[in-house]
């Protein structure tokens, strides 16, 4: 298959942070290389060998993490060398980000001993610290994050008790409190349970540390062609057959890259300029990749860091996460697939030649090796192996299918091409095999970089409403302004994660969110638990794909030389699943938490209806081209599809369910004009 060539340029917002070795001297880089593969082995070693205390492991997880940041990311940016100047300021961060992980990491047992009476040594080191933090912060992650960051602190601070007393006069009635000292900020933010060594950087230092070291040992192995390539020879023959790939091959790529970003630029460099190639405007082409793309977040197995931290913060068992977000993938990834397929029939669009494309035989032969993985990975989880453990297996089973691999050819099938095997062949493939490696746990250090960074400061909010009692605060607010209303109170959890999306990268944006609206869904409209966290989640990834700053969208237009804005709005339409599947889930909780069978396999039914009724209604075309009163009238068929009441629902998907047949007999009558002008069919 001819695949285009991946562009080079994208917008500085999805810039990779590759981009800056290009200025880096080359001893920065083995630095790099060096501390990357330090550290990999360090989290793999405490993963499967000798696990550590929870401090310790999380405390050596933050210096290795800044450190990188500094050096993978100077103070001039990624597209000028450091001068003096910066190399001091650079060369003072790393030490701060050095004393600030390894601080905690060497001192623990007496700053345990002498808990709530700091040190004055204690509280120098936690101001080092946040100020490390919130840099790095803005370096890595982006200037949004620090600045919400700051001002969690600043609010802190304000209060007649606080550091900042003056300022506490400002506040309205219902965001005023106490205020807190210095002293007491720095024991909550860097020596306490709650602030930066908290839950979010605790599940990055162990769970979503080695997924995404496991990630990076797939795709240095070769796993993401063989998703794209196997996507396409399922696909690629069929009417919009790249953009069909596209949808595929983003959920299988979702289960290597923690990043909706990452899956852009990944198989969008394959699937847009064959979109394009068949007859996608470039605006459609970034759209559907980057609405593809956002879907490998919520896809099963891996989800991103996302789901395990909603492991943590619900105690529900990774693996039920992993269970119950199965047919919501589905539904989401099966609407896009549904948006592309019509797109693709209403402008007569056909598929690749099967000249153009690999066949389904020969790339799982080639491949084969990836699903392993993926399988032991699946039957340790269902097992009820520790998460951290289990990617440390998933690991191993990566490194040793490929030295199999490897092995193999070397010993057979090479010589059966007249390739014996010879000293310098075996050399060579064991030295590829350790380059390999190495490769592997420098990308899966620097891939853990942004992730880890966001949960630090995350864990700085986190403290400060802790602190503050913000949560319980917000929770009254968002009673207030929705007037009791669980739709009115969705839709204020739906702006809040845009706005927050902004600033905040996809799991920040959760972690920020639960924490503030959680217990209201929860406790106030009695939404469950587990669905309150996935309606968070859910809703966080709009920021992918949600104009005015959508940047899934913006590296998909980058790739397909579209207008960005145009882009996103494209992928904005084409990700309502990410609205609507999440708001059923609340008003339809079976389709999560289990219950009767019929009833299950009923909500199940239903609400496949309503999306392909919404998506219909939104296309104007299904099996035909629809009238304006049919789309009209899908719409209230479709709300009341989601209400719990049973009889509405009935008559809801009844109401859908007629206008699609009608679509269909529509078709069917119009194809037998065609057959035979006088009515009678074919003879």
């Amino acid at each position: 298959m001819n695949v285009p060539t991946p562009p080079t340029a994208l917008p500085e917002a999805v810039q990779p942070a590759s981009l800056s070795d290009a200025i880096q001297p080359r001893p920065i880089l083995w630095l790099i290389t060096a501390v990357g593969i330090a550290m990999s082995l360090f989290q793999m070693y405490t993963a499967g060998i000798e696990p550590m205390g929870l401090f310790y492991q999380r405390s050596a997880h933050l210096g290795f993490i800044l450190f990188l940041a500094f050096l993978i990311f100077p103070i001039t940016g990624h597209t000028r060398p450091r001068g003096t100047i910066a190399w001091l300021v650079d060369a003072a961060f790393l030490t701060a980000a050095f004393l600030s992980g390894f601080y905690i990491f060497y001192f623990l047992d007496d700053i345990i001993d002498r808990a709530g009476w700091w040190s004055q040594t204690d509280i120098i080191m936690g101001i080092v610290a946040t100020i490390a933090v919130l840099e790095a912060s803005r370096r890595v992650v982006g200037l949004g994050m620090t600045i919400i960051g700051l001002i969690a602190i600043v609010y802190a601070l304000a209060g007649p008790r606080g550091a900042l007393p003056w300022l506490g006069d400002w506040m309205p009635g219902i965001l005023s409190h106490r205020g807190a000292s210095l002293d007491r900020l720095v024991g909550q933010l860097y020596l306490g349970q709650e602030g930066i060594f908290g839950l979010p950087l605790g599940v990055a230092a162990t769970y979503v540390f080695m997924f995404v070291l496991f990630g990076a040992f797939l795709e240095v192995t070769g796993a993401g062609k063989f998703f794209i390539d196997l996507a396409f020879a399922a696909t690629g023959r069929k009417p919009g057959g790249p953009a069909k790939a596209a949808v595929i091959a983003s959920a299988g790529m979702g289960s290597i890259s923690g990043s909706a970003i990452a899956n852009v630029v990944t198989t969008g460099a394959f699937t847009i300029p064959l979109m394009k190639k068949l007859g996608y405007k470039p605006k459609e082409a970034g759209g559907i990749e980057a609405a593809a793309s956002t879907g490998g977040q919520i896809t099963p197995p891996l989800m991103g860091a996302g789901a395990f931290l909603m492991s943590e913060y619900t105690n529900v068992p990774y693996i039920d996460i992993v269970l119950v977000s199965i047919f919501p993938a589905i539904l989401y990834l099966g609407t896009v697939y549904l948006f592309v397929h019509l797109m693709a029939m209403k402008q007569g669009m056909t598929g690749m030649s099967a000249a153009e494309l690999p066949v389904v035989r020969d790339v799982l032969k080639a491949g084969w090796q990836f699903i392993v993985p993926l399988v032991v990975l699946l039957y340790l989880l269902v097992n009820n192996i520790s998460p951290t453990r289990v990617g440390f297996w998933a690991i191993i089973s990566v490194i040793a299918v490929t030295a199999l691999r490897a092995g193999y050819a070397l010993l057979v099938s090479d010589p059966k091409e007249g390739k014996p095997l010879t000293m310098d062949r075996l050399l060579a493939s064991c030295m590829s095999g350790v380059r390999l490696m190495g490769q592997a746990l420098e990308l899966g250090a620097r891939n853990a970089v942004a992730v880890s960074v966001a949960c630090a400061v995350a864990g700085i909010i986190v403290g400060v409403v802790g602190l503050t009692g913000l949560g319980l605060k917000f929770s009254s607010m968002m009673i207030s302004f929705s007037g009791g209303n669980l739709a009115v109170a969705l839709f204020l959890v739906l702006i809040a994660s845009l706005i927050l999306g902004l600033g905040l990268p996809v799991t920040a944006a959760y972690i920020v969110l639960i924490i503030l609206v959680g217990p209201a869904l929860n406790q106030e409209f009695g939404v469950p638990l587990l669905i309150a966290h996935l309606v968070v989640f859910w809703y966080s990834q709009d920021s992918n794909v949600t104009p005015p700053v959508a940047l899934a969208a913006f590296a998909g237009a980058a790739i397909s030389g579209s207008k960005p804005m145009e882009t996103s709005l494209v992928a904005w339409k084409y990700a309502k699943g990410l609205y609507l599947i999440p708001a059923f889930m609340v008003y339809n909780p079976e389709i999560i938490m289990g219950g009767e069978t019929w009833y299950v396999i009923w909500t199940g039914i239903i609400v496949v209806i309503g999306l392909v009724g919404l998506v219909a209604a939104l296309e104007g075309y299904l099996f035909t081209w629809m009238d304006m009163v049919s789309r009209v009238m899908i719409v209230p068929g479709a709300i009341a599809i989601f209400n719990p009441d049973e009889v509405i629902e009935a008559v809801g998907a009844a109401v859908v369910f007629g206008i699609l047949a009608w679509n269909w007999a529509k078709a069917r009558r119009h194809k037998t004009r065609l057959d035979d002008p006088r009515g009678h069919g074919k003879a």
